[in-house]
């Protein structure tokens, strides 16, 4: 079954040699499909269309581009042609493609742009990328608390062919201090005479600027929001995230967590994973794997240390896997419960010693659990293998058994633990996870194993 953007593709394919056809399939469906769609095509393809399109058009399919195809498509296209495209992006796009721009580039492009776009962009661009002022856009609609109902519908009317988003209205006084908002509804259904300032509610959830873009989802997410308005320190509205940037960060962050979740270094957010290069990928994941290749040296230090004890009693060997995959498993169950719950601010870290007890609790009837499997798997797989007489297969098996146990206990505290120490000194849990993890609890795993091992057979 052929999935929508196949179809669409299909259907651009045949009418490509048709411009009358072309102009209609470049009106027929959203921006986000069209740009799907041209961005297959090389620059002169995608120029010709835009050639076809009204300038708003342009920009709005624009925006929905992937950035490398955007950044490929600007530098071969005049500077003065593409500031007809820029203009008309929304706003936030604008910005973002802007910040990915050299300064050389960028200094081009700015003496082709009218005034307010000029003013607009730089504005944008100097919030970091992972602030609500990174995030927000200057696309929405402002409106004097002492307007009426019928002027203010004049006014949006006479505004309709922009691109803001009329989802609510944002009320301000002379000074664009925000005192409330109205939803585009409740002003067309009140009375015509009504003013504003009688109507619009003043109880509003609202981000500051310098806010962090997590934060600014949580909320959007929380109070179930469609915008959220972006205010500086005097209350002064400066822009509006809308949904679908929050859905943008949540995919940025979630990439971000997964990546720094499985020791692979965060790269350019821009890049998916086709677009980006063999070197790219090697670079992104050659640097924990051999940190952490490193740090397995004391693995092997560790077993070399007893190669006498695996020499007299060789079946120790066969289950240092078992012991070992057992703890990294555990480790890493308790890594992710504990970062999910950071993450959603279900935990914080002065509540360290209650998710600790927990985990212990939690670790001992795992453990329980864990330790009768190892011991019956033991006596099983092992029941014909030939041991020094002063040696008994189950009380072999119960020492094996035991470190198993004790080994699940520390892995899942540690795992537990490790996340709270990197949030206590700024860092982001997400790198305290799995490859991490594994490691350590590896280690800490081998001490425990031969341990019991020295204590209880030798």
């Amino acid at each position: 079954m052929q999935t929508r953007y196949s179809e669409r593709l299909d259907e651009f394919n045949s009418v490509l040699d048709n411009k009358g056809k072309v102009n209609e399939f470049l009106n027929k469906y959203p921006e986000v499909e069209i740009a799907e769609v041209l961005q297959e095509y090389d620059n002169k393809v995608i120029l010709d269309c835009f050639e076809i399109m009204d300038p708003e058009r342009q920009g709005e399919v624009f925006s929905e581009m992937d950035m490398t195809r955007k950044l490929d498509f600007f530098k071969q296209l005049s500077k003065k042609r593409f500031s007809s495209i820029f203009e008309y992006m929304y706003s936030d796009s604008r910005a973002d493609f802007f910040q990915h721009l050299t300064q050389q580039e960028q200094a081009a492009l700015l003496p082709f742009l009218n005034k307010q776009t000029a003013e607009d962009v730089l504005t944008l661009s100097a919030y970091p990328p992972d602030t609500a002022g990174g995030i927000m856009s200057t696309d929405f609609t402002v409106l004097n608390e002492n307007l009426s109902c019928r002027y203010a519908i004049e006014n949006m009317r006479s505004a309709g062919d922009s691109k803001d988003f009329i989802y609510y209205v944002y009320i301000v006084d002379e000074n664009m201090i925000l005192k409330g908002f109205l939803s585009l509804k409740k002003i067309i259904q009140s009375d015509p005479d009504t003013l504003l300032k009688d109507i619009y509610v003043d109880e509003f959830i609202f981000s500051y600027v310098d806010e962090d873009r997590e934060e600014v989802a949580g909320k959007v997410e929380k109070y179930d929001l469609v915008a959220l308005p972006v205010l500086n320190s005097h209350g002064q509205l400066l822009g509006v995230v809308y949904h679908d940037d929050v859905i943008e960060v949540i995919r940025k962050e979630h990439t971000e967590d997964m990546e720094k979740f499985m020791g692979i270094v965060p790269g350019d957010e821009i890049l998916n994973y086709n677009q980006t290069s063999v070197g790219g990928h090697f670079k992104k994941r050659v640097v924990w794997l051999a940190a952490l290749a490193v740090l397995g040296l004391i693995s092997g230090i560790i077993i070399h240390s007893f190669e006498e004890a695996l020499t007299v009693l060789i079946i120790l060997a066969m289950y240092i896997p078992m012991v070992a995959d057992t703890g990294g498993n555990a480790g890493s169950q308790a890594a992710t419960v504990v970062i999910r719950a950071l993450a959603l601010k279900q935990l914080a870290v002065a509540d360290w010693l209650k998710i600790v007890w927990k985990e212990a609790r939690i670790a001992f009837l795992l453990a329980l659990v864990l330790g009768v499997i190892a011991y019956g798997k033991v006596l099983w797989l092992s029941w014909n293998t030939a041991l020094p007489p002063e040696h008994n297969l189950y009380f072999l098996a119960f020492g094996i058994s035991l470190a198993l146990s004790l080994q699940v206990i520390t892995s899942t505290v540690v795992g537990a633990c490790l996340p709270l120490i990197v949030k206590k000194f700024g860092g982001d849990p997400a790198v305290a996870a799995s490859p991490a993890i594994t490691t350590t609890v590896d280690i800490t795993g081998l001490l425990i194993y031969f341990g019991i091992a020295m204590l209880l057979f030798f």
